[in-house]
């Protein structure tokens, strides 16, 4: 973090640099926007295809096919959540939570989408409707959905308290990827990744520019919908935090469940197809 006195003084055009204005690092006015209107009205008719409860301080993993619709949601009290996503055949393509951030901002919501890694980089999943979306930015900066958090972890647990705790959303992420494909722990942890923290109310203080959680606004009711851009295995973790109001990796705090309900639409979107992986051809140049 920043110095709180600095060791240097100011030079004469000190003013002048700080007044530089700033440059979007990734223009987007040239990507194709999702056509939300479409996307919407495929909702009619839909057939939920299954539903999965996520206990309290552990994750659960489920499939969504390319086309269809997924829901996170808030059942019985504010709680926030952890989610990975992977695509279906190739965990080697998974969710790219700092690209997202550079193309959509710091915090998601409706028409933002889920991009994956390199080499692959294409949209995974599309927002569709957002219930928090009435929040925007509070007086301290803070929003809802972010992709700057990491997710919390044994590691850093174990570095900043000097014990270990076993239901950080690391470790939940990692036993539940090791259930779904039926393997070691040890070997797929590596495949767990930055999350978006869904329902979760961050930002950065303005002082220190330092990570900050307050009380998340979610309440039984609220949701966040996806519109399935490719095959897709997700990951979430009902956080051990609950809503984050005061700490999380610890069982101090009240923690809820948490509900992914996945939906098949009786017609796919109008235009829609499912993004080819990134087309560039690897090469680096000469």
């Amino acid at each position: 973090m920043k110095l709180e006195q600095y060791e240097h003084p100011n030079p004469p055009d000190a003013d002048e640099r700080r007044k530089v204005r700033p440059v979007i690092c990734y223009p987007v006015d040239s990507l194709v926007q999702p056509d939300l209107p479409s996307y919407r009205a495929a909702r009619t008719g839909w057939e939920k295809l299954s539903e999965t409860i996520v206990p309290p301080r552990e994750a659960s993993c489920f499939d969504v096919p390319a086309g269809c619709f997924f829901r996170i949601a808030s059942i019985e009290g504010p709680q926030v959540g952890d989610l990975n996503l992977w695509a279906l055949h190739d965990l080697h393509e998974r969710f790219y939570s700092g690209k997202t951030r550079a193309l959509h901002g710091t915090h998601l919501s409706t028409g933002d989408r889920l991009w994956s890694s390199l080499p692959y980089l294409r949209p995974m999943a599309t927002i569709t409707e957002d219930t928090l979306d009435w929040y925007g930015f509070d007086e301290w900066g803070g929003s809802v959905h972010d992709v700057i958090g990491t997710r919390c972890d044994p590691y850093t647990h174990r570095l900043l308290a000097g014990d270990d705790y076993h239901h950080c959303c690391h470790s939940n992420l990692t036993r539940a990827l090791a259930d779904r494909l039926d393997k070691p722990r040890e070997s797929v942890e590596a495949a767990v990744h930055d999350v978006l923290n869904v329902f979760m109310c961050t930002g950065f203080t303005r002082d220190t520019g330092q990570y900050f959680m307050k009380a998340s606004p979610v309440r039984p009711g609220d949701f966040l919908e996806f519109f399935a851009e490719i095959d897709l295995l997700g990951a979430l973790s009902a956080c051990p935090g609950g809503d984050c109001s005061s700490e999380h990796s610890s069982d101090a705090a009240s923690c809820h469940p948490l509900l992914v309900e996945v939906y098949k639409p009786a017609e796919p979107p109008r235009g829609w197809t499912s993004p080819p992986r990134s087309g560039y051809d690897r090469s680096h140049g000469p």
